[in-house]
């Protein structure tokens, strides 16, 4: 399927891979954030906002025919990368419920606003099936 690369002698990241080696179909999902499939906000809590964007990514990876544990890549964007520091026990919870134990390479950013108010997490993602 893929090969997660580590290069010898580097400390093995916690919660992410350093990178990964893939082929197949390519299923590029665009940012997504906390609001349900009606695009309505259910929560202004983080990690609910972070479970609820998740699952859309999730729903998007299956409409391609994959699943969570093909996603090769993901980027996140953060309101407040504080809050995020301080709750990660809480976002591997629901992180886990998710995607199970499959840790992509993964970068977070912190951002000054998303383009949707209440939100406070964006995630895109790169998935691939194998040939």
């Amino acid at each position: 399927m893929f090969e997660v690369l580590q290069p010898p002698g580097w400390a093995k990241p916690s919660g992410y891979a350093n990178g990964i080696a893939a082929r197949g179909k390519m299923i590029f999902i665009a940012g997504q954030i906390g609001w349900n499939e009606q695009c309505q906000f259910e929560s202004d809590d983080l990690v609910a906002q972070i479970g609820q964007t998740l699952k859309n990514v999730d729903a998007v990876v299956r409409a391609g025919g994959a699943a969570p544990e093909h996603i090769v890549s993901m980027t996140w964007f953060l309101l407040d990368r504080k809050e995020y520091s301080a709750r990660l026990k809480e976002i591997g919870v629901v992180y886990r419920n998710v995607m199970g134990r499959h840790f992509p390479t993964m970068t977070a950013l912190q951002v000054s606003g998303l383009v949707e108010d209440r939100a406070k997490v964006e995630i895109q993602a790169i998935a691939m099936i194998p040939d």
